[in-house]
């Protein structure tokens, strides 16, 4: 630990030295044509070099994702749909309305039988407390994180800053401390604990560790997604609340990010990164909250203008996206299109751009088959680009910030990933947000670390 902070106060010593050089040789040009009254414009030599010269220094440095380990919970906590409902009639807050409700929806969600709840949840009644809630944490945090630093060959002592995304459940200490103390990190580690920023939050963490990285250089950043579904548990009757006891699941993921070009073994290049909301908007602000029914019981409910919400988000996200990602020939082809429709006296479909020109592979928000199907209709998208989503959330249920790791580990695994392909990475969250990020991959994934994933 030592000598890598004196290597930094080495490198620290040597870039404000260049500083302080290229300063004085300027000056000292600058005074030298000065006094020998040279042509006016040789006075823009040094100038020259002092643009070129901040240009090179102020660019920013490039982010790659080094790797990244998903949880794949003990065979011992799964629970099959059958299972589910027999544990659902024998708790006491559930009237025969609302069993019906639960059990109409698990038995069409589609959801497969190894999917897993934590310890809290099988007890009668669920254990919701605090203390559940911090084991709970533990038994995410701490496989993963191990699995990661394992494979990447990177101590925890290495690691710079520290991001951890759960939107349910905040404790004090952070959960972010949690790991720190674990892994017994370094006193100067930066910490960040997110909350409340719902399913998309794992491309925010993604922004926050590009922006920290892009100031700190030869630096590594370690970021933590999951979601604590424990305290998320309702136990009472309205059945817009309902639905996340039927879809939500155990799972965490944990990447390694870094700014260090000449590490070994980089995975993938981080191109792009685009952020937007629509918070400002009542009705799409109000379509998914946290709130208490009508008998004071705390639970996250779903509005019935939630779906036109998120889609309308989803159609402005991917204006913006577009913009940056598609090639000028798509581009100039959707709004040759945009325009001729506009023009038409018919009603039609609103033109959707061809992601598919910029873009090889889709992580998409797993919410459910429906609605993962209905994204990928509405993005122009064919079975094989949303079947990573339907067979995460088919395996694992909908794990909040964590599913878009969760397949892109599918993808790696069935090997369709090849070397310059790109990756999009699409969260949407409550808000409501709606993040993407884009990979460019640098290497294929070693076949002998296929079946160490969760799909394996």
């Amino acid at each position: 630990m030592e000598e890598t902070r004196l290597k930094e106060h080495v490198l620290s010593l040597l870039i404000h030295s260049i500083h302080l050089f290229t300063l004085l040789a300027c000056i000292t040009t600058e005074t030298y044509i000065f006094i020998n009254k040279h042509h006016p414009i040789h006075h823009l030599i040094p100038l020259l070099f002092i643009l070129i010269f901040s240009s090179f220094l102020s660019k920013p440095s490039r982010v790659y994702l080094v790797d990244f380990s998903c949880l794949k919970p003990s065979s011992s906590l799964r629970v099959s749909s059958a299972i589910l409902l027999e544990h659902l009639s024998m708790i006491e807050g559930f009237d025969k309305e609302s069993l019906s409700f639960l059990s109409k929806v698990i038995s069409s969600s589609g959801l497969g039988e190894e999917t897993h709840f934590p310890p809290s949840l099988y007890y009668l009644p669920p254990r919701t407390d605090h203390k559940n809630c911090i084991q709970e944490a533990h038994m995410l945090f701490f496989p993963i994180l191990h699995d990661l630093f394992s494979k990447t060959r990177i101590s925890p002592q290495d690691i710079d800053i520290l991001i951890l995304n759960c939107s349910g459940f905040c404790s004090t200490p952070s959960l972010s401390s949690i790991i720190v103390n674990h892994f017994a990190m370094r006193d100067d580690v930066k910490t960040f604990n997110l909350s409340g920023m719902g399913c998309s939050a794992s491309v925010i963490s993604i922004d926050i560790a590009r922006t920290l990285l892009q100031l700190n250089h030869g630096s590594y950043a370690v970021i933590v997604s999951t979601e604590i579904i424990s305290t998320g548990w309702y136990s009472g009757k309205d059945q817009r609340k309902l639905l996340l006891n039927c879809f939500f699941r155990s799972g965490s993921a944990a990447a390694l990010l870094t700014n260090k070009k000449g590490e070994k073994n980089l995975k993938y290049k981080l191109l792009h990164l685009v952020r937007t909301q629509s918070s400002y908007d009542d009705n799409s602000y109000f379509s998914a909250m946290r709130k208490e029914d009508s008998e004071g019981i705390t639970g996250f409910s779903i509005e019935s203008n939630f779906l036109h919400a998120f889609k309308e988000l989803l159609r402005s996200h991917v204006m913006v996206l577009g913009k940056i990602i598609l090639p000028f020939r798509e581009r100039v082809k959707y709004v040759i299109m945009v325009v001729v429709l506009q023009k038409s006296s018919k009603e039609h479909r609103s033109p959707v751009p061809e992601f598919r020109t910029a873009v090889k592979h889709f992580c998409l928000p797993a919410s459910g088959i429906p609605v993962i199907k209905e994204m990928g209709k509405g993005l122009g998208l064919g079975e094989r680009e949303v079947e990573a989503a339907l067979m995460t959330f088919r395996r694992f249920g909908n794990q909040s910030s964590s599913s878009m790791w969760y397949q892109l580990a599918y993808l790696e695994g069935r090997q369709r990933i090849r070397k310059g392909e790109k990756v999009w990475q699409l969260g949407i969250g409550t808000g409501p947000k709606c993040n993407s990020v884009i990979w460019e991959c640098m290497r294929v994934l070693k076949m002998e670390d296929v079946h160490k994933g969760p799909w394996g």
